[in-house]
């Protein structure tokens, strides 16, 4: 099961990385996609700062489910943003969304630690 889950955090955040390139780049769907909601290309490009992030927190053990539950949090902005704003398609958000909860399901412990350790720290 550990193998999985890595081959699963890895394939996810390649996707999340080669997502936040098209960002940085203004690639299309991205750029209309944005333009769609409103907020310019600075949201845009923090969205790929927020991928490109996650992406690699994907790969620190310790991070991977906070990850896969900050990832998930984005992934449920643009299945709104695609269904009700841009009419794009959903399909892929939404796969990205529940493979982005399996990463986050799967690393529960190490999530667990690490709330204990922020929450031991804010005391």
């Amino acid at each position: 099961m550990r193998v999985v889950m890595w081959v699963l955090q890895v394939v996810v955040a390649g996707f999340f990385v080669v997502a936040a390139l098209g960002k940085f780049a203004g690639a299309e769907p991205s750029a209309s996609t944005f333009a769609a909601i409103g907020f310019g290309d600075w949201f845009r490009v923090l969205v790929g700062v927020l991928e490109v992030a996650g992406a690699v927190a994907l790969l620190v053990p310790r991070l991977a489910g906070v990850a896969g539950l900050a990832l998930a949090g984005l992934m449920a902005g643009a299945v709104v943003t695609e269904a009700f704003v841009s009419g794009g398609g959903v399909v892929l958000p939404l796969v990205l969304l529940l493979l982005c909860l399996v990463v986050a399901w799967g690393r529960r412990k190490e999530t667990k630690q690490v709330w204990s350790a922020v929450a031991g720290q804010a005391s």
